[in-house]
């Protein structure tokens, strides 16, 4: 009975992660974000024609009302919550799309942003000298670097290979992904219920709440999301400290805390705005991307000079 209760605890886990995380979830997921992205640009939509009829009249809906190119930043918020799945459903599996999906999330944040400030745009001589202006062309740039550092990250992922999925596991390694997955497993239901919050609150903060809260409200953009690399933060050191169990190399241990700075490193970001912000992410993607790459560099050295230098 004894030796039956790792077994039983395993078989369960399996249960709740297979119900959370299975590739069919998966795919019921994609759809189910799809069609909510859908219905949501046509709710926006029609929000927008309510407001220009002065039917509804909200306590402050930060510019997201005010045009119908705006209504494009509800559908790339779902598009988003996808991305945050893909993200909890790729931790145990790689490492590596766990990162990059990271980076795509921030990627797309910045995207969204771009549509939301597109309806404040002020076409004027004085481009350079309009705060709203230069923030957009900030974020073009940071938009194709980010793109490119993302693809750059990739292709160091396909040039340092990953181990198959048929491949024979060690018990240290089984133990590890057995760990992950539990990790994964606990993440859906937190982030869940972070997302929930934080969209009800705004909404009843735009829509129903009778204060003055408007200087006091948090930025469209940072709602759910900096509260989540929060939690990702705390998440990669866990992973950190548990993947001592299954390798203490050097190079592996300084590419994980390398990747847990990139993620701090956009945390950090959602704390300041402008040119600052937008300069902290690139930097951010960057380091990781050039930690991946020292760590390719670092594999390809004689088993012997690795053993000298660990």
């Amino acid at each position: 009975m004894i030796a039956e209760a790792p077994t039983n605890r395993n078989r369960l886990l399996d249960r709740f992660y297979s119900s959370l995380l299975s590739e069919k979830i998966k795919e019921k997921s994609e759809f189910v974000i799809v069609l909510m992205a859908i219905i949501g640009f046509g709710v926006h939509l029609l929000l927008i024609a309510a407001v220009s009829l002065d039917l509804i009249r909200p306590q402050d809906h930060s510019k997201l009302l005010d045009s119908p190119i705006a209504a494009i930043y509800t559908p790339f918020s779902f598009i988003l919550i996808y991305e945050v799945y893909l993200l909890v459903y790729y931790l145990p599996k790689s490492i590596y799309n766990y990162i990059g999906k990271q980076y795509e999330i921030i990627t797309l944040i910045v995207i969204r942003r771009l549509y939301k400030d597109l309806s404040k745009l002020e076409f004027t001589d004085d481009w350079f000298k309009v705060r709203d202006d230069l923030q957009f062309t900030y974020d073009l740039v940071a938009t194709v670097l980010l793109f490119s550092l993302i693809l750059i990250f990739y292709r160091l992922k396909q040039k340092q290979g990953e181990p198959g999925q048929k491949q024979s596991h060690s018990l240290e390694t089984k133990r590890f992904i057995t760990l992950k997955k539990l990790i994964a497993t606990c993440l859906v239901p937190i982030f869940v219920g972070m997302s929930v919050y934080s969209l009800s609150h705004w909404i009843y903060e735009n829509f129903f709440s009778i204060g003055q809260m408007v200087d006091s409200m948090k930025d469209v953009n940072k709602i759910f999301f900096d509260e989540f690399f929060t939690v990702l933060i705390l998440t990669d050191v866990l992973l950190l400290l548990i993947s001592f169990l299954n390798t203490d190399k050097f190079n592996k241990v300084i590419r994980n805390s390398g990747f847990i700075i990139s993620t701090i490193l956009i945390r950090l970001s959602f704390g300041i705005d402008g040119l600052l912000n937008t300069i902290l992410i690139v930097v951010a993607v960057l380091f990781g991307v050039a930690v991946l790459a020292i760590h390719n560099q670092f594999e390809k050295l004689p088993a012997s000079t690795k053993a000298d230098l660990t």
